[in-house]
């Protein structure tokens, strides 16, 4: 097992978008992957199980990872949870663009 700690960056937290790019990073991935923090743990299997931490920008989590490569994806998801991802505001009540294939 490897585990290192991260800080949540993101002005907005890690919400829905963050979460699904997170979680994405690690599918197919053979080992374990935790997450935990004072409210609770994930396993990174779902994006609404990571959602449920409700991790706010400050926040610090403890990221663990057992298996193949355990240090490198250890590391690559602190980068992650670290990164201020770059989602453009969306003015309240304008819903998202439909995709090309759907206009």
């Amino acid at each position: 097992m490897f585990e290192l700690t991260a800080t949540i960056r993101n002005a907005n937290g890690i919400h829905c978008r963050p979460s699904a790019a997170i979680i994405k990073s690690v599918a197919g991935y053979p080992g374990e992957i935790s997450i935990h923090n004072d409210r609770g743990q994930s396993d990174l299997r779902s994006v609404i199980a990571l959602m449920t931490l409700a991790l706010l920008p400050g926040d610090r989590i403890a990221v663990r990872v057992t298996g193949p490569n355990e240090e490198e994806v250890c590391r690559q998801l602190v980068a992650l949870f670290e990164t201020r991802f770059d989602f453009p505001p969306r003015p309240r009540g304008v819903p998202p663009p439909l995709p090309p294939d759907l206009a």
